[in-house]
């Protein structure tokens, strides 16, 4: 089949390239050693390298060169990888203020908005039908005429934006994050395959899907417990990115990617609005996300890891299989099974730390 072999091609990219990453990043000293380099969320010891974003970012970008049409929407799409990939390095060198790194973020979701990758309307999962979001252009010129979908642009753009926000927030442990990302990919593949016949159009975004999943699928073996190398910023966010673009590009389901990736979605929203009611920045890194969690209740990395990827795949069945609001219903029921276990470990571990001595 046509997306077998730009997969298989992405996973030998990844893979083969993973080794003299690992070198390059020794070498130019792209490396983790939290005696040196203090974060609040390490959960690894010894030094490691940290520059995974670049053999992952080679994985996609040298099969998209070949199996993806030459099209405004390509370019963008590899741009924007790239631009992930050097402010990576930029940041697994020396870490990046990040506020610069969310700019950036938005110079690639701009990017490939820019290039065409809006969301023309989304399904209502309460009310039925869709809600249009491509009902108002904005024409303007510069170096020539331009127009734009104005809120069908600015949806995508906040969509890419938090995607790639809330992936890299789930990517604490060894494996964890290049599984859940594989099949988050696959899921959106076989939905974008289920259209190809009646849109031709859509076997690129099976291709691009397939390229995204057999890329982190290449590089899971030198991340896998016990890492060899981390995927580093420039690999989480480049996660988010294609993973969004494809929520986008099979039809806008965007219902899909929110199910496959709920576990993610809901840790950050848990985290977000944790960090408001403590009055902390908002990405200001700390420890109290769902795996760190569930390290502190005796967890192990690979059980974790495990854990987030079998959780992917039921939900991303179930996306497969469900309608618009058995999808929503199913997403709640995610929110409050997670939303619960987090505020239960929170309130236990503040039932189990020592108390201050009576005085009196």
């Amino acid at each position: 089949m046509e997306f077998l072999l730009p997969a298989a091609v992405a996973v030998l990219v990844s893979f083969s390239l993973s080794p003299l990453v690992i070198r390059f990043a020794r070498r130019f000293r792209l490396v983790d050693n939290p005696k040196t380099r203090y974060h609040p969320a390490h959960t690894h010891t010894g030094i490691i390298p940290r520059a995974g974003g670049l053999a992952i970012a080679l994985g996609v970008i040298i099969p998209c060169l070949f199996f993806l049409p030459p099209t405004k929407l390509t370019v963008g799409i590899i741009a924007g990888v790239a631009l992930l990939t050097l402010v990576g390095l930029a940041d697994d060198r020396r870490d990046v203020n990040p506020y610069k790194r969310l700019f950036t973020n938005a110079l690639a979701a701009l990017l490939a908005v820019g290039a065409g990758a809006g969301i023309p309307y989304v399904t209502n999962p309460l009310m039925g039908g869709v809600l249009r979001l491509d009902s108002l252009r904005v024409s303007f010129t510069f170096f020539g005429p331009h127009s734009v979908l104005l809120w069908a642009d600015i949806v995508a753009f906040l969509w890419i934006l938090w995607t790639m926000n809330i992936v890299g927030w789930s990517a604490g442990v060894d494996g964890q994050m290049p599984g859940f990302v594989a099949i988050g990919a696959i899921t959106l593949g076989m939905l974008s395959l289920r259209f190809t016949l009646a849109d031709p159009r859509q076997s690129a975004v099976t291709v691009l899907a397939a390229i995204t999943a057999g890329a982190f699928v290449g590089f899971l073996p030198w991340n896998f417990y016990p890492q060899k190398i981390m995927p580093g910023y420039g690999g989480k966010t480049i996660a988010g990115f294609l993973l969004a673009l494809l929520g986008i590009l099979s039809y806008g389901k965007l219902g899909t990617a929110l199910l496959v990736l709920g576990v993610p979605m809901i840790d950050a929203a848990y985290t977000l609005l944790r960090r408001v009611t403590g009055k902390k920045s908002l990405v200001a890194a700390d420890r109290g996300h769902l795996h760190h969690r569930l390290l502190d209740l005796g967890w192990g990395k690979r059980r974790i890891a495990l854990f987030y990827w079998g959780v992917s795949a039921i939900l991303g069945a179930v996306a497969l299989l469900v309608n618009s609001q058995q999808k929503l219903f199913a997403l709640l029921v995610v929110a409050v099974g997670v939303g619960g276990f987090l505020v239960w470990v929170n309130f236990f571990t503040q039932l189990s730390e020592p108390q201050d001595p009576d005085s009196g």
